[in-house]
């Protein structure tokens, strides 16, 4: 369901500082959020408001270049997957204030589960036996889906959550992967730095094409033989 538009009018990337940050203020309602995304920004906590960001570079995992070992594979055969079926506890884990450089407060907690109420955030659950050990959660425009934070309690549960993305994504048309900025654990799973412009080549296409069939409806995958 598209949301009333916002009533605020973000500067275009190009203005970004040097850390990317485009702006402070704002709200995040749904609205707002959507035409963000839309435009290339993403939302994270500044202080007592929120700021609006860009980075140039930006960092994506090409579909095609995710870099899933032998290990790996392993262990996706140990849990089970769903789509779409905690999204609340998946957005209070990866927002437990005991984590390390946590971000994720109440607004922004509260901000994409009305997201998802709407039909735009989704998330991905892993599970070993009837615990969720770990899990991503994102937001999806067309063929586009901006990954925002994953979790794990169990060895490479987070792995397993991304590699359930991207077989989802190639299984139904999906284009580009957002994962914000590069890190040494994204880079090893095939994350790469592209720059600002690029990216804004590829979220105009990605986003004007169907959305994925995958998101539209709860579902379990079982572990594998």
């Amino acid at each position: 369901m598209e949301p009333p538009a916002t009533r605020w009018s973000f500067p275009p990337p190009s203005t970004a500082d040097e850390n990317g940050l485009v702006g402070a203020g704002a709200d995040l309602e749904p609205g707002t959020l959507l035409q963000a995304y839309r435009q290339g920004l993403f939302p994270m906590p500044l202080g007592r408001t929120v700021g609006w960001w860009s980075p140039d570079p930006r960092a994506i995992i090409p579909l095609s270049n995710l870099r899933v070992s032998r290990s790996l594979r392993q262990s996706c055969r140990r849990f089970k997957i769903t789509l779409n079926t905690s999204f609340h506890d998946v957005v209070a884990a990866c927002g437990d204030p005991t984590r390390p450089h946590g971000w994720i407060n109440d607004d922004i907690a509260n901000a994409y589960i009305g997201l998802h109420e709407l039909g735009w955030a989704h998330s991905i659950e892993v599970w070993l036996d009837d615990e969720m050990v770990g899990g991503l959660y994102g937001v999806a425009l067309g063929a586009f889906f901006a990954g925002e934070s994953m979790f794990h309690t169990e060895r490479d549960a987070s792995k397993v959550a991304l590699v359930a993305l991207v077989d989802a994504m190639k299984s139904t048309g999906g284009a580009l992967l957002d994962v914000q900025w590069l890190t040494p654990h994204l880079e090893s799973l095939g994350a790469v730095d592209i720059e600002r412009d690029d990216y804004l080549q590829l979220l105009d296409a990605a986003i004007k094409r169907p959305s994925a069939s995958v998101w539209t409806q709860p579902m379990v995958f079982e572990p594998r033989d």
